[in-house]
């Protein structure tokens, strides 16, 4: 099949009913790998200081290691298990681990060339020199001997391999050292594992200088751990001779199983479930490209259970260690700040409750403050009048806000009820020290919902007012997280609509108990209600289209991978519906092939933000619906999840989503990348002399979209930046 965007002979009368065809999809595996290069490609773009461009090598590696131990690890399952379904796109289990192999190696070369011939010069231009065994002079040397012995050495415990020692566990993700040996006079070579211990230190760590104050002020030295300890050995192993040392790490299945409907205890068994994923099958085996053949040898014999398991690393393994970097005391070396906007109807003189009654209210993160959220519950729970209080928690990080106010609001009295999500990935310990304090504070927790994993973010205020009760709502497409809200762009919005509020509290009643209720106002649901209700209004642009003629769809998302909805996006191409899709990571859809997607674009924007807002527009002849929340159009979310998306009731809202939240995503020319037919993606040809970067643009207008509701004045616009 010609993928080139060219005329393709059989979708043309019959397109319609070829939509199945494998061909048209692009697996998802390969088309996360597309999304983390676009992170890659961040870390070589100079447009960056040089210490974010080192947090995008870690972003990308850290993004890999997740990769391995969810996905990957699926389908070593599939192998094991024969599973026989093929995707929409029909590659084998065996292909997509080959072609996954094929497309990582070159990335993972590329990443050890960005940091050793790009980032690290331009670190010792900096003053920050990184330095390995060979370039530490005697004095250097000496003073991290001294810390070896002093700090390290008590916590290192070598692992001899033989007869009587058996090949030791390698924990997930630990770092290790591969030690070869030998006895005095003899020519056999002894085996031993050193494990780094990453956990008690810092992995790069900073050597004290012996200059003087004038030029250590202006200098700092680091090294990797694993070389100090590569270069102490002998205290390790004394009267033996060290051959060599190579650093190596193990990925292991990391995807934990609940079996829900046998355990008595949800909480007790996610706990006991965490314990295990240290202990998974390896999924992944990282050794230094110096490594001897026979030792590679040995730890595939030992530790890879299928083919293309083993990944030769030059240079550090494991960059997303790297993260640390940002700790460095260098502003100089790091984005320019900014101060998040506050709109003026909620500054801190407002009342939060008159104000959001008066209007609904959105928030666009992380351009506009988190701190009304914040402040929200925070009043709620000194707040007399407020009875009740119901929330979602997904992913709501350390020492978080949120919680204590949800605590607060117990101590003042309150009706608490929270459904904290047990099962957020790689959050679950998080979240169960959260339940168990709110617990303790007498709130209603509820541990999810069984055989669903409860993603929708939405929180419920009810208070009592003196024209009787008053529900207050708080609904969003990002976590209840403070962290994260400085990092991802998210839309929260601020209602008292009472029919959203009525869906809200219906919603919350199916989440708690056991209603059945699914005849919501505004609310498209899933599981069920948010695949139904996308599908109809593609249909609707679909009929619009062929009375009219101009029928407009945007989508702009994390992931699309449902290939019921794809399917009816092509036949909306197929119509003349004009479809542009920002999809931020996982796309398999295939774009510009005449006859099927001839009118669908499809970009993706990887940059400063995290790109993490779903919206959804469907143009309905000028009367336009959008609609935003959590939920991206893949099959967990819409089968697997409980999710939400909500309509933009307020008209002004609305437009200003559409006439400068949009189109400045949609028009940026300078981190867009448009992806073609055959998977792969391309920059911007920047052939105008007009520049617009999304980020940059949105940092400098941030609030604008609230100014813009309360005054009436000409905004900057965002497609020919002024």
């Amino acid at each position: 099949m010609d993928l080139s965007g060219g005329d393709v002979d059989r979708y043309g009368d019959q397109a319609c009913l070829l939509l199945s065809d494998p061909a048209l999809f692009i697996n998802r595996e390969l088309s996360w790998i597309r999304f983390n290069q676009h992170v890659l490609d961040e870390a070589r773009d100079l447009s960056h200081p040089l210490l974010e461009r080192i947090k995008f090598l870690a972003i990308f590696s850290n993004n890999l290691d997740e990769f391995f131990m969810v996905r990957v690890s699926g389908l070593h399952h599939q192998l094991a298990e024969g599973v026989l379904k093929l995707p929409p796109d029909g590659l084998t289990t065996m292909e997509q681990l080959e072609q996954i192999n094929k497309d990582l190696v070159p990335l993972l070369e590329e990443q050890t060339r960005v940091w050793f011939e790009e980032i690290m010069p331009e670190l010792k231009k900096a003053g920050i020199i990184i330095h390995n065994r060979s370039t530490l002079d005697s004095s250097k040397k000496k003073l991290l001997r001294k810390f070896f012995f002093r700090e390290l050495f008590p916590v290192l415990t070598p692992l001899a391999l033989d007869k009587s020692h058996p090949f030791p566990f390698i924990s997930n993700l630990a770092l290790n050292l591969a030690v070869i040996l030998k006895r005095p006079g003899s020519h056999d070579e002894l085996f031993a594992r050193v494990k780094i211990p990453t956990n008690l230190f810092p992995r790069l760590i900073e050597i004290p200088t012996s200059s003087t104050p004038e030029e250590s002020s202006n200098v700092q030295e680091y090294i990797f751990l694993e070389n100090i300890i590569a270069d102490n050995l002998d205290l390790l192993f004394p009267g033996l001779e060290i051959i060599a040392a190579y650093p190596f790490r193990v990925t292991r299945d990391a995807d934990i199983e609940i079996e829900e409907d046998e355990a008595d205890d949800l909480l007790s068994a996610v706990e006991q479930s965490i314990s295990k994923r240290w202990i998974g099958a390896p999924v992944r085996i990282e050794v230094s490209e110096e490594m001897v053949p026979s030792i590679v040898d040995l730890m595939g014999a030992k530790l890879a259970k299928y083919p293309r398991m083993i990944y030769q690393v030059r240079g550090p393994i494991g960059f997303a260690d790297l993260f640390c970097m940002m700790n460095l005391d260098r502003p100089d070396l790091k984005d320019i700040p900014y101060a998040p906007y506050v709109p003026e109807r909620l500054d801190r003189d407002a009342d939060i409750f008159d104000a959001i009654k008066q209007r609904d209210i959105m928030l666009f993160h992380p351009y506009e403050s988190f701190q009304p959220v914040i402040e929200f519950l925070q009043t709620a729970a000194y707040d007399p009048d407020v009875l009740a209080i119901k929330m979602t928690l997904y992913r709501t990080g350390t020492n978080s806000p949120i919680v204590q106010a949800l605590l607060d609001a117990r101590e003042q009295g309150k009706a608490v009820s929270v459904l904290v999500e047990l099962k957020a990935r790689f959050d679950e310990e998080n979240n169960i020290g959260w339940a168990r304090a709110l617990e303790q504070s007498g709130a209603h927790v509820v541990f999810g919902v069984m055989g669903l994993k409860v993603h929708a973010k939405l929180c419920l205020v009810v208070r009592k007012e003196k024209t009787g009760i008053v529900r207050y709502v708080h609904m969003s497409t990002g976590n209840y997280n403070v962290v994260t809200s400085r990092i991802y762009t998210d839309i929260g919005l601020f209602t008292a609509n009472e029919e959203i509020s009525s869906d809200v509290s219906h919603l919350f009643n199916v989440l708690t108990g056991y209603s059945q209720y699914s005849a919501y106002h505004h609310l498209l649901v899933a599981p069920g209600g948010i695949k139904t209700g996308i599908i109809f209004h593609i249909e609707q642009e679909i009929i619009r289209q062929k009375e009219y003629g101009d029928g407009k769809i945007i989508f702009k998302l994390n992931a699309l991978q449902d290939d019921e909805i794809i399917r009816t996006l092509y036949r909306a191409s197929q119509e003349g519906v004009n479809i542009h899709l920002q999809v931020r990571g996982i796309c398999c859809l295939r774009p510009g092939i005449k006859g099927v997607s001839d009118n669908i674009t499809v970009s993706s924007i990887v940059g400063r933000f995290l790109e993490h807002v779903r919206i959804y527009y469907f143009h309905k002849g000028g009367d336009p619906l959008v609609l935003v929340g959590s939920s991206d159009l893949m099959p967990r979310n819409l089968k697997r999840r409980i999710e939400t998306l909500f309509p933009i009731l307020d008209t002004g809202i609305r437009d200003e989503i559409i006439n400068t939240i949009l189109p400045v995503h949609l028009y940026d020319t300078e981190k867009r990348r448009i992806l073609k037919a055959d998977g792969s993606y391309v920059r911007i040809d920047r052939d105008t002399k007009e520049t617009l970067h999304a980020h940059e643009w949105l940092i400098k207008n941030r609030g604008i979209w609230n100014k813009n509701l309360v005054k009436s004045e000409n905004r900057p616009s965002p497609v020919h930046r002024q």
